[in-house]
């Protein structure tokens, strides 16, 4: 089926796009359908700031959920948030993490879309943690070595900064959340089709609507296939399916589920490159990611990734409303990985290789309870609730990692090792989280609002021998408080200042350390910010001075540990202007401080992995005289980065282009959609942080095209 799919919608962009060009009322009938099924996305989901959205607006007015929150116009969150829709997923032909916050100057790109790496993202200077900073539709998941299919989903959103009231156990640096498309009224059916360097064909298909008496009954069904030459010569293959289904049981009561299963395997992707061998402070000569040199036989990363979340949800009056939930995840990998550890600045290396296999199991339950009350003159907006979750980390008995040869970043490799096949896992650790919450926000006039809240959370953390022994058990309590206080001038500006508190997960040392796989004890942050936002008819802006404390955890002598404190302060600031109808644009920048202090070594030193500096610039087009036309461009600029703790090593800045353009049409009684763009415009050669001491070469220039077709 794909593969005829395929065939019409290639000989369709050939042939079809230069007679329809000129068909301006058909193309000006597609743009008023695309946009009132932007409108009507916009009104049945709840969203955070698009960046670069249709209207050229951070939709600082729209509604958001927000955990212990509950639901809130980001303009009345005191919290620096960000969000890119499906469109503009589309649009930017997303294939990794990094990718997909591009617009963002908070978040550097340290992922790898075929690689164990995937979701390795730096949010405010602080790496997104693989094991508690993501989630799928507020459920947490395992997020390591998942590329996760973007098509799928309605919006990706970005919570900054410390989520530890919000959601429990957190990286102070932020939270993603993937938010899936859900059945609509309005049916859907779409397919298309796309194509990426070097030689990737993807297929997609997007089906739902309504059905049943009064339309109880709602779907929608999304399909993705990937498979083709990745741009460094290596191969992936990858399905998903995700499945999500509504019933409304009564007026007031309705029934949710949600599935998504994902199969992927890549082969021959580039190894990990690892620093804290090397002799001197200088890094050898860039190579271009696109390079097949560093690439050794048997390398090879499969993952299977399901999904399964459903709830109910009760309208208790117009202003009370009571929800429960479960979901449950699994997420596994079998990998043959490189790793390529320098030895000197000419590009030497003893080649090293790893083969595992690992498995998470995430489980959760939670209720929640969301409403308005009023006692005298004061408003009260009230979230109480409660969660129980249960993660188990399963880790191979035992593990192949040895060094197979030597080798030159500028030679082809000739190394290779075969997968193990008789790696058997045990329950290397078991995590089980309790927690209550409660938050409060206090109107007490137009202007003026407190929001107060606390979440009492119990952490126990199990290590376990390959026998099944238990080794170790770190049993903690704590809660974890929120206040801020809001202050609006008028109605569409917001000026804050908010605290709060929390834990996260300690570490688990990578490969080659000498405590891999011994997970340390959880690290307590704290964060202040200060923000103001504004939304305005034809430009919005928000701002954000922060400062965030944090347990420090980095590696010294080849082992992680946890010594003291590392701070982070910085400016945020953004902002999104549309002068006339057919320009929008964008802009947004960081200023960061951060030092290592109260620990017994490094005090003073920047803290690894944080950029000094980024910027981000988009601009697009609406082109008059081609109804339906939109050209885009945009750029990212990275400051210099320390390597490590030590900071012997220093990684240059460097600056991204991107190009892009859509086109909306009509191929006779079908709406069609054509994509097109160029990452890394200037196939810019550079070093991209990926982990502390561990780099990797930056992706190199790629293509992309697609075509889409709604029917």
């Amino acid at each position: 089926m794909f593969l005829a799919i395929r065939k019409t919608l290639v000989y369709m962009t050939l042939a079809g796009t230069p007679a329809l060009a000129s068909t301006a009322a058909m193309a000006q009938a597609a743009d008023m359908t695309r946009a009132g099924n932007a409108e009507s996305a916009d009104s049945a989901l709840p969203t955070v700031t698009v960046s670069g959205a249709a209207d050229g607006k951070q939709h600082l007015q729209t509604e958001s959920s927000s955990g212990a929150l509950g639901s809130r116009s980001l303009l009345d969150t005191p919290f620096s948030a960000t969000s890119v829709s499906a469109d503009e997923l589309a649009d930017r032909q997303i294939l990794k993490l990094g990718d997909v916050f591009y617009g963002d100057a908070s978040v550097s790109d340290n992922s790898g879309g075929y690689s164990a790496w995937a979701s390795y993202i730096t949010i405010r200077g602080l790496p997104a943690d693989w094991q508690n900073s993501f989630r799928i539709d507020g459920k947490p998941f395992l997020s390591y070595g998942l590329t996760l299919p973007y098509d799928h989903f309605e919006r990706i959103d970005l919570l900054k900064g410390s989520s530890g009231f919000m959601y429990g156990f957190g990286t102070p640096g932020g939270l993603i959340n993937y938010v899936t498309k859900k059945p609509s009224d309005t049916p859907v059916r779409s397919v298309s089709v796309g194509y990426t360097s070097n030689n990737i064909w993807s297929e997609h298909v997007d089906l739902g609507g309504r059905f049943g008496n009064d339309q109880m009954f709602g779907y929608r069904l999304n399909v993705t296939h990937d498979q083709g030459e990745t741009f460094n010569e290596g191969e992936i293959r990858r399905n998903a399916v995700s499945l999500a289904l509504d019933a409304r049981l009564t007026r007031d009561l309705t029934w949710d589920f949600n599935a998504l299963w994902q199969n992927s395997n890549s082969e021959d992707q580039t190894p990990s490159i690892v620093t804290s061998g090397l002799t001197g402070n200088r890094l050898p000569s860039v190579i271009s990611g696109g390079n097949q040199n560093l690439v050794g036989r048997g390398q090879h990363l499969d993952t299977n990734f399901q999904l399964y979340q459903t709830g109910l949800t009760y309208r208790i009056n117009p202003d009370w409303k009571a929800n429960v939930s479960y979901s449950h995840s699994t997420s596994k990998r079998f990998r043959n990985e490189g790793i390529a550890t320098l030895t000197d600045t000419l590009g030497n290396y003893t080649d090293w290789r790893s083969d595992s296999r690992e498995g998470h199991v995430f489980d959760q339950w939670q209720a929640m309870l969301e409403g308005n009350v009023k006692t005298g003159p004061v408003e009260h907006q009230l979230v109480v609730g409660a969660s129980w979750q249960k993660q188990v980390n399963d880790y191979s008995k035992s593990q192949y990692y040895q060094q197979i040869g030597t080798g030159n970043l500028y030679t082809q490799n000739t190394n290779s090792h075969d997968s193990s096949t008789d790696l058997q896992t045990y329950h290397s650790g078991i995590i089980t989280q309790q927690a209550v919450f409660a938050s409060d926000t206090l109107k007490f006039t137009e202007q003026w609002s407190l929001l107060a809240g606390a979440r009492y959370n119990t952490f126990q953390q199990d290590s376990f021998s390959t026998a099944g022994a238990l080794t170790s058990r770190y049993d903690k309590s704590a809660v974890t408080p929120t206040v801020a206080l809001m202050f609006k001038p008028w109605q569409n500006t917001t000026i804050y200042g908010s605290y709060v508190e929390s834990l996260e997960q300690g570490g688990t040392p990578a490969l080659g350390t000498s405590n891999y796989g011994q997970q340390l004890k959880p690290l307590k942050s704290k964060q202040y910010e200060f923000g103001a936002k504004t939304d305005r008819e034809r430009w919005s802006a928000t701002a954000a001075l922060f400062r965030i404390e944090r347990a420090a955890e980095y590696t010294a002598n080849n082992t992680l540990v946890q010594d003291g404190q590392s701070t982070y302060q910085g400016l945020e600031l953004g902002g999104a202007f549309k002068p006339t109808p057919q320009w929008q644009l964008g802009a947004s920048l960081m200023l960061l401080d951060t030092k290592y202090d109260k620990g017994g070594a490094y005090n003073g030193n920047r803290v690894a992995g944080a950029p000094k500096n980024m910027a981000t610039a988009q601009v697009s087009y609406l082109v008059p005289q081609v109804s339906g036309l939109k050209l885009m461009a945009d750029a990212k600029y990275t400051g210099n980065t320390m390597l490590g703790a030590a900071n012997n090593i220093e990684l240059p800045s460097f600056t991204l282009f991107n190009l892009g353009a859509s086109y909306a049409t009509r191929i006779g009684k079908y709406d069609t959609t054509f994509r097109a763009g160029i990452n890394n415009l200037l196939d810019r050669r550079y070093w991209q942080y990926q982990y502390e001491n561990y780099i990797k070469p930056g992706d190199p220039r790629t293509f992309s095209l697609s075509a889409k077709v709604d029917f």
